[in-house]
């Protein structure tokens, strides 16, 4: 069988590999045996982030890992970054900007976009980087789960990715929230404080609120905008 990539995509070949890969790490190793060094770890740093983190250092020790760095994450975040890069040293850990720095995006859009169009500003600070980010890799993985929103229900192991143009690889998508928080206390790995604060998902500072209730894990985010996404996983 060849490579799994975008272009010669085949739903009988990927269905075939799931027949015999049928667990999250099953499809980890299955992944970077596959692509090698053509695949990245895009990573929030929530606590999906961190078990994927984990999971990925059991297996490729020297992964590329990408966290798309908006200039506008909790300070929480940062430390957290630093601290996950001294516990795991030899995973490469890049921080991708985007082109138009806070100040500059100011001057050409106003200030803080992000209450007048959250949607043009993940776009900006976001989407375009991550496609940059990608362009040299044949697929991706995302800590993505069923159980976040309606829209990530469908969310299978291994996805054609019709917005960049690649596969992306879902290994998480049957945990549930409890398994991830047990994971974490089980291998005693450092998280962001902010989940103990009533934020289950964690994203820029200005468009996140911790929730009393959390049953839908997007809650937060983007508080009073129809919108539940940064559109990284809206696939068109």
């Amino acid at each position: 069988m060849s490579e799994i990539t975008y272009e010669n995509w085949n739903e009988e070949d990927v269905n075939e590999i799931l027949e015999k890969k049928t667990d999250y790490l099953d499809i980890l190793k299955w992944a970077y045996q596959e692509y090698n060094d053509d695949i990245v770890y895009a990573c929030s740093f929530g606590a999906e982030g961190i078990v994927m983190i984990d999971l990925i250092h059991k297996v490729n020790k020297k992964a590329t890992i990408i966290f798309l760095d908006t200039g506008l994450h909790f300070s929480e975040t940062y430390e957290l970054i630093d601290q996950v890069k001294q516990k795991y040293p030899t995973l490469n850990i890049k921080m991708v900007k985007p082109k138009l720095n806070l100040e500059e995006q100011a001057e050409k859009y106003g200030d803080q976009l992000w209450k007048k169009d959250p949607n043009l500003c993940c776009q900006i600070r976001k989407v375009a980087p991550l496609k940059e980010a990608l362009s040299g890799a044949k697929a991706w993985i995302s800590g993505l789960r069923r159980e976040q929103s309606p829209l990530r229900s469908k969310t299978q192991y291994i996805n054609k990715d019709d917005k960049f143009k690649n596969i992306k690889i879902c290994p998480l998508i049957h945990w549930k929230w409890d398994e991830i928080l047990t994971y974490i206390d089980l291998n005693k790995l450092p998280y962001n404080p902010l989940h103990d604060q009533g934020y289950p998902s964690i994203g820029c500072a200005p468009c996140t609120q911790p929730v009393s209730d959390h049953t839908d894990s997007r809650a937060g985010r983007w508080v009073g905008q129809n919108k539940s996404e940064c559109g990284l996983h809206l696939n068109n």
